[in-house]
């Protein structure tokens, strides 16, 4: 069996690279990169990771109330979570759930929101992993 050291990147659709770069940058917290492809991508560093904004044809969640548990998840640190929260209120962004969930693999109080298409992303104070202890 392959040892992976880390993930690498991952990649999010999107119909507009210029309005979800913004986004991931001012909303999320992500640094841009690079634009490329004639600005049909964008990478972007979340914390050592590259995640790379990939242009598609809307819709790209064609059911928002929908979306089965598929979501991207960003780490804050525990003092910040607060003001994490806070951020995305004060920049229009509606935290669609939100609790502190223990116990379980992936542990720690968490707030879920969408991007622009509608893609859902968590931001979670993490306080477990049940991966790091094997």
């Amino acid at each position: 069996m392959p040892a992976i050291k880390s993930v690498v990147h991952f990649s999010i659709p999107v119909s507009d690279i210029a309005k979800s770069t913004r986004f991931y940058t001012d909303i999320v917290g992500c640094r841009h990169l690079a634009t490329v492809a004639g600005g049909a991508m964008a990478f972007l560093d979340a914390a050592g990771t590259c995640l790379i904004l990939v242009e598609r044809e809307p819709p790209i969640n064609p059911r928002a109330e929908d979306h089965g548990g598929v979501h991207h998840s960003f780490a804050v640190a525990h003092d910040d979570y607060a003001a994490t929260l806070d951020h995305l209120r004060a920049n229009g962004v509606a935290i669609t759930f939100e609790e502190d969930r223990q116990g379980g693999v992936v542990n720690g109080p968490r707030a879920y929101f969408h991007d622009p298409d509608g893609t859902v992303l968590e931001f979670i104070d993490l306080t477990g992993y049940a991966g790091t202890t094997g």
